[in-house]
């Protein structure tokens, strides 16, 4: 019957037409399957997860990847997690990680640590690894900060690095400060404590009094973590500050006072060129002042008022004078010796 059924269809067929009716076949059911996801619909159903083939179609027209929402939705369903299939869309299409949420979840619950997935979500969506988060409640961390100078007031430096034991915080992830503000926060403290003590003996003796006064502070305070401890892994002497400040300031002192002395010294020759220019000007006066003299003579002879002999008995003066002059010059030597 099937083979005289099959000889009807053929004869009554034209055969490029079924070739293009198999064809369309074989391409829709490759769409269908390709833009229904059928074996991700059939591992949730085996799994116990309830989804509507519909909700898939809808995951795949509002551009969701629909085994991003499926897969973390199976493994908390099978971790005893009630989540919903929507909240889980909405927090993907937020830009959250969906797989990192489910996760972080199924460890907080193995754990005993309270963390909903309203929490989650927002710890996720504010940039930080909630699964991170939640392992570093259970395994504290430590952060090694790096090496920091601080002087106690008899001037000598110490060099001091301290390992801080944090856990985190789940309350305060969202907002709270991170590492940087911790390490930032016990640094200030460190140079505190050493910056407080009389001598730096004093640290070197007891390094845990560092420990106690930073504790005490209460550093986490708006942090997103918990300070457990804080331990001084290591202190060194370093400079001895307060007497390089002594060398500097006495090197400052003599280098002002040796421009002071320069200062001084240009003043001096500026001055003694000053009263050489004023002698010379005042040369200057006698040798016009003597240029004037033939000329007040010449106009005495011609006025009457200086006479021949006036003038001989002047140059006679002028010329024992010059006598004189000489004399008392050459004997000078004689005496002296």
């Amino acid at each position: 019957m099937l083979a005289i059924l099959k000889n009807v269809v053929a004869a009554q067929i034209d055969p490029i037409l079924l070739v293009g009716l198999i064809i369309f076949g074989i391409i829709f059911i490759i769409i269908f399957f390709t833009f229904v996801p059928v074996g991700l619909y059939i591992s949730a159903g085996a799994s116990g997860v309830k989804i509507k083939i519909t909700q898939l179609i809808g995951m795949r027209i509002r551009k969701v990847v629909p085994q991003r929402i499926v897969n973390p939705l199976i493994k908390a369903t099978k971790a005893g997690l009630e989540l919903s299939i929507n909240k889980l869309e909405a927090h993907y299409l937020a830009g959250g990680n969906v797989d990192r949420v489910v996760n972080a979840l199924i460890a907080a619950q193995r754990a005993g640590i309270p963390l909903d997935f309203a929490q989650s979500c927002a710890i996720d969506l504010a940039g930080r690894d909630v699964l991170t988060a939640v392992q570093m409640s259970v395994n504290p961390k430590v952060i090694e900060t790096p090496v920091i100078a601080a002087i106690a007031k008899d001037g000598i430096e110490l060099r001091a690095k301290a390992k801080v034991t944090v856990r985190a915080n789940i309350d305060r992830l969202v907002g709270g400060a991170g590492e940087e503000t911790i390490i930032a926060r016990v640094g200030e403290g460190i140079v505190t404590t050493v910056g407080s003590s009389l001598s730096h003996k004093d640290v070197l003796e007891n390094p845990d009094s560092i420990s106690r006064t930073v504790l005490g502070k209460g550093l986490d305070s708006g942090t997103a973590f918990e300070i457990l401890s804080i331990d001084i892994a290591d202190v060194d002497v370093g400079r001895n500050i307060g007497a390089q400040l002594q060398i500097d300031q006495a090197e400052a002192d003599k280098r002002i006072a040796q421009a002071k002395a320069e200062e001084r010294r240009a003043m001096a020759v500026a001055q003694e060129q000053e009263n050489k220019a004023a002698v010379q000007g005042m040369h200057a006066k006698v040798i016009e002042a003597e240029a004037e003299v033939p000329k007040a003579m010449a106009e005495a002879f011609r006025n009457g008022n200086l006479g021949i002999m006036d003038y001989y008995n002047m140059k006679n003066i002028q010329a024992d004078t010059q006598m004189r002059e000489s004399i008392s010059g050459t004997n000078k030597p004689k005496e002296n010796k």
